[in-house]
């Protein structure tokens, strides 16, 4: 079966608990059991989650989805390290994969801080503003390119 990789960033293990007026009340959680459901249904590929609050981590894990050779697509929400991350930007820059940039918010509404996107120059697409809908979204996205 071939993978489709969903990486969050930094404090998306608290969706549902912080800031529930722009993030919402579902759980990273009970977000991934939906994703890993919808996969599922779909019969084309698995859903490998995971979560960092440390960024050497998840450059790790990019190394890793470099050299896995079921991987077919992946899913990011790079959290703060959006807007500050070159060495984030410089390892997603070496996959050869779809790549979808998810926000739940709109950053381009946000603080000006937040507009700034190192990630969006090497992804494939970009999901922002549309909730946890988006990773529903990106998730289609990436099981339609299976057959192609």
């Amino acid at each position: 079966m071939k993978h489709i990789y969903l990486l969050n960033g930094p404090n998306l293990n608290m969706l549902g608990l912080r800031e529930p007026d722009i993030y919402g009340k579902t759980t990273l959680a009970e977000l991934e059991h939906q994703l890993i459901r919808h996969a599922n249904a779909k019969e084309k590929a698995t859903l490998v989650h995971a979560q960092y609050n440390d960024e050497a981590k998840m450059l790790d894990a990019i190394h890793a989805i470099f050299n896995e050779p079921k991987a077919v697509g992946l899913i990011i929400n790079p959290g703060g390290w959006t807007h500050t991350s070159v060495a984030l930007r410089d390892a997603l820059a070496m996959l050869s994969i779809p790549i979808v940039e998810v926000h739940i918010s709109n950053i381009h509404a946000r603080e000006a801080f937040r507009q700034q996107s190192y990630v969006s120059g090497v992804a494939t697409g970009v999901i922002c503003g549309l909730g946890l809908t988006g990773y529903h979204l990106a998730l289609d996205f990436l099981l339609s390119k299976i057959d192609k």
